[in-house]
């Protein structure tokens, strides 16, 4: 039987840590004169109570975790996350229903970006604060478990990127803890840079720190219906290019500039690909956005450099309807969907590196057709590939498709068009944001979709941002009975 302490403990801290973050917008609402930061004040209570209760009473009871703890661990503790952070949305002056609650609250820690509120003008500051918190918030958990508990997983190879001193399970809460001190610091750090550029681009102090959050988390919540759209300013959508590529590169690799290892990004391979293959299908978006337009046509240029970023960094801000653009436009922002950053990032969807290994898989199998008695030996960053590797990365992606596939076919059974059912199911998984059509689309939300449909899409965005192995494996009888 699986001894559970470890996870409680490790959740007690998890939910502590949220209860108290639920007091700085509770700040806002009372600074403002807002009556919701009664709200947010017994939001903190109820989750502080828990959170306490389960650290003090596992605390010192074990310190090790177990394969099958971490993966427990691993869902258990975003699941829980997302029950408490959902409370202020569903006692707040938006009197939103539970499930409405649990929607926007998984959107915002899984980094999605979707939105059930229908006019943010009516939303306190609190709430808007609160969103991007949650965005903030997730992103830095994922960079945490992308660096310390998905390698030691091999969740779809990602034991390419275990770091040093993570050779057993038992190592995860400590060096986890301090792995996040230090990303942590730098997080803030960018997130600051990124609130003085808003600032001087021409936000107001309160947008520039929202925007700021949620544009380093990739999340790409907003405070404006419009969202970024709403500023119709070039420097904002500039800075706003800069910051969501940066949320998007391996923070681990910022970590080792800081400590001398300048150069580091530039050697790494992923970040190479990553930043060619934006390049590429930023000249498609342009192409297919303005094909005619004048090269002095400048704006019309950074809108579709701006959207092709945000897709595909699946930060899922918007600047104009792009699913309006062409048809060509359409394809284009669904594939985009699908590729997402590089791993150690607070990006989203299947990430660089999987193609890297895919290709590499793809040619070795195409050099063993002519040469049959060849060796061959594929690397990635100048070190050995191995096979384990490549069987995993295989593995994953027929395991992405065949997810996105039944979530795309449970949406249509509910009720929702193709394209919604088809888009939704890709922008949910992928941890995108919006999808495509006039029903859930750039230019519109999720508040229309029937209960069921938010339930499909909210379990999802946890499948997507957990990696899909370290949820889907819970559900076979051989991790319980083992």
């Amino acid at each position: 039987m699986i001894d559970l302490r470890p996870v409680l403990l490790a959740v007690g801290i998890l939910l502590s840590t949220l209860g108290a973050a639920m007091l700085l917008p509770a700040l806002f609402d009372a600074a403002a004169g807002n009556p919701d930061w009664r709200v947010f004040a017994a939001s903190a209570g109820v989750t502080l109570f828990v959170g306490v209760g389960l650290t003090v009473s596992n605390w010192g009871r074990s310190r090790e975790l177990t394969i099958k703890q971490a993966f427990l661990l691993t869902t258990t503790s975003w699941i829980a996350l997302t029950a408490f952070a959902a409370i202020p949305f569903a006692w707040s002056s938006l009197e939103l229903s539970y499930t409405d609650s649990f929607f926007e609250a998984m959107s915002g820690i899984t980094t999605t970006g979707s939105t059930i509120i229908t006019d943010l003008r009516e939303a306190p500051p609190g709430i808007l604060i609160w969103r991007g918190l949650l965005q903030w918030l997730g992103g830095l958990g994922i960079i945490v478990m992308a660096l310390s508990v998905l390698p030691m997983l091999k969740v779809g190879g990602m034991q390419l990127f275990r770091v040093e001193g993570f050779d057993t399970a038992g190592k995860i809460l400590p060096r986890a803890t301090q792995i996040a001190g230090e990303l942590a610091l730098l997080y803030i750090a960018l997130t600051a840079a990124c609130a003085v550029f808003y600032q001087a681009a021409g936000m107001s102090a309160f947008d520039a720190l929202v925007h700021s959050m949620t544009t380093i988390a990739t999340g790409g919540y907003s405070n404006h219906n419009a969202s970024i759209g709403h500023f119709d300013s070039l420097p904002i959508e500039l800075t706003a290019i800069g910051f969501m590529i940066l949320g998007s590169l391996p923070f681990a690799l910022f970590l080792r500039a800081l400590h001398g290892d300048f150069r580091a990004m530039l050697r790494d391979s992923q970040v190479r690909w990553f930043l060619a293959t934006l390049a590429v299908f930023s000249a498609v978006g342009v192409y297919a956005h303005a094909p005619g337009a004048p090269i002095t046509d400048s704006g019309k240029y950074v809108d579709s450099v701006f959207n092709v970023v945000s897709i595909m960094t699946g930060t899922g801000y918007a600047t104009s309807p792009y699913d309006m653009w062409s048809p060509m436009a359409v394809s284009l922002f669904f594939i985009l969907m699908f590729i997402g950053g590089c791993s150690g990032s607070t990006s989203c969807g299947i990430k660089i590196f999987r193609f890297q290994v895919l290709f590499q898989g793809l040619r070795q199998k195409i050099r063993l057709m002519f040469h049959p008695h060849g060796v061959f030996l594929e690397t990635y960053n100048g070190r050995p590939l191995s096979p384990d590797v490549i069987s995993a990365v295989t593995t994953f992606f027929f395991l992405y498709i065949g997810a996105f596939a039944v979530i795309a076919i449970l949406l249509e059974v509910i009720g929702l068009d193709t394209i919604s059912a088809i888009s939704g199911a890709a922008t949910a998984l992928c941890n995108v944001g919006p999808a495509l059509g006039e029903t859930i689309g750039p230019a519109a939300n999720f508040a229309s979709l029937p209960d069921s449909a938010k339930w499909v899409l909210s379990a999802a965005m946890l499948i997507g941002r957990l990696e899909l192995f370290a949820v889907l494996v819970l559900i076979l009888p051989a991790f319980w009975l083992s």
